[in-house]
């Protein structure tokens, strides 16, 4: 039987690192306006240094409480996740630029899903989920993408909702 709860509470750093860019990014591009050899853009200016420090540190930060409360394991993996969540959003972005997707246009799975997906291979050594775990965090991830996406567009803080 899986945890729900347990399974949120460990991932929760990864969903912080994630939705933490939209409230604290702007500023410099993280690129640095650098074009790759294909000579488009690495990211685009939707991804900024301080959006990317913003997102691990925040995650991190909730890595950091979870382990008080819970364990020393939360901190590792807190870091993890909150990293490899901020280098799936960039590897996501380089991805998207390479097929000529504009920023802000849509590509589903990868913008929905592919920073839990990173997010878990760099954890996967450390804290090793079981399939089932997977598939309900790719479920629940799924709908709680489309629905917080929602929210922060009618809130002002994303000009798009998704």
């Amino acid at each position: 039987m899986i945890d729900i709860i347990k399974l949120l509470i460990y991932i929760l750093p990864a969903y912080v690192a994630n939705a933490t860019p939209v409230v604290l990014g702007g500023g410099p591009p993280i690129d640095l306006g650098f074009h790759w050899l294909d000579k488009k853009r690495l990211y685009g200016d939707g991804k900024t240094i301080r959006g990317f420090i913003g997102g691990f540190l925040a995650g991190f930060l909730v890595g950091a409480i979870e382990s008080i409360f819970l364990g020393g394991i939360y901190l590792f993996s807190g870091l993890l996740l909150s990293f490899g969540t901020m280098f799936g959003d960039l590897l996501g972005s380089f991805i998207k630029r390479r097929l000529d997707i504009p920023r802000g246009q849509p590509m589903f799975i990868l913008d929905q899903l592919f920073f839990l997906l990173v997010a878990l291979i760099f954890t996967l050594p450390v804290y090793p989920l079981e399939l089932i775990e997977i598939a309900a965090l790719f479920i629940i991830t799924g709908f709680l993408h489309v629905l917080f996406n929602i929210l922060a567009n009618k809130l002002g803080l994303k000009s798009v909702p998704w």
